[in-house]
């Protein structure tokens, strides 16, 4: 149905005259009696009666007056709305899970500080996965773990490795010790089991994940201890131990495609990491009990 036919049909319900409706809506009787018309065509009813030489809603058309006003203010609050909405910027966010609850609300919040009509869509993968959607397009921007032969991205923040246990359960004093660790590109992984191995302390791989949710899962259950960014491990205690291999410091960044489609610059890049170490920087470190035997 015509929007314009809709404002005429309610002139004439409000004046109840097509010629004081015409002039109400600046248009000809004619052309006032024409969308009438079309509107009854549209609707397959009598929308008028007349009565004497009145004209007057017939019984459909004052059921079709309710609807008409809502139709109306349905429409024009649309276009309002819509004018009044800025142009949003679509942003294409990789993370791993290891900081979906650490570094990524804090990023967020930077974001849309950029961007106040910001459309981010987050995709939660592994770093290695990451990488891959950046090059070929599929993302804008990337949190990752840097490779340690590279200078890739830009610094975020820096987080040691921890061996992490639950202290209800006996795991760290198994043997063969369970271990619960990330799949083979991260560097956790080969720390872990190199330093097993140099020790000569035999081990059994529980489970090999891309996700810290799922280690922690496993860890928490007791199965087994496991290896990750001590900022990645939620509410799992760590596990302090002189008999178990050091773990390394990693470098968590940010990386961009290369797009002239992507909104997100270099320099943008390095300003949200200058911010969140600066909001890092500022917040209050909160102690954190350190499991021993």
């Amino acid at each position: 149905m015509d929007i314009d036919a809709l404002r005429s049909f309610l002139a004439f319900v409000e004046t109840g005259s097509f010629t004081r409706a015409a002039k109400q809506v600046h248009r000809t009787q004619s052309a006032i009696s024409m969308q009438m018309k079309k509107l009854e065509q549209d609707l397959n009813k009598k929308l008028f009666q007349k009565q004497g030489r009145l004209l007057n809603l017939s019984h459909d058309g004052q059921v079709f007056a309710r609807y008409a006003k809502q139709l109306v203010q349905l429409h024009d609050e649309t276009v309002k709305q819509m004018n009044a909405a800025q142009p949003s910027t679509l942003l294409r966010l990789g993370c791993p899970d290891d900081y979906a609850e650490s570094v990524l609300p804090k990023l967020i919040k930077l974001l849309h500080k950029c961007w106040p009509n910001l459309d981010l869509q987050i995709t939660c993968t592994p770093s290695n996965r990451v990488k891959i959607m950046i090059d070929s397009g599929h993302l804008d921007l990337g949190i990752i773990t840097r490779s340690s032969d590279t200078e890739e991205g830009y610094t975020l923040e820096s987080s040691p490795g921890v061996w992490t246990y639950n202290p209800l359960f006996n795991a760290h004093r198994i043997e063969p010790l369970p271990i619960a660790i990330f799949q083979r590109d991260c560097r956790f992984h080969q720390a872990a089991t190199d330093g097993l191995h140099k020790q000569n302390r035999a081990f059994k791989i529980i489970a090999c994940s891309g996700s810290a949710s799922a280690q922690r899962g496993i860890v928490r259950s007791g199965v087994a201890i496991g290896a990750m960014a001590k900022l990645s491990i939620g509410d799992l205690t760590p596990l302090n131990s002189q008999s178990l291999p050091a773990l390394p410091i990693v470098d968590i960044v940010l990386i961009r495609a290369n797009s002239s489609q992507n909104p997100v610059t270099d320099i943008t890049c390095l300003e949200l990491c200058r911010s969140y170490i600066s909001i890092n920087n500022a917040s209050e470190k909160k102690p954190s009990f350190i499991g021993t035997y």
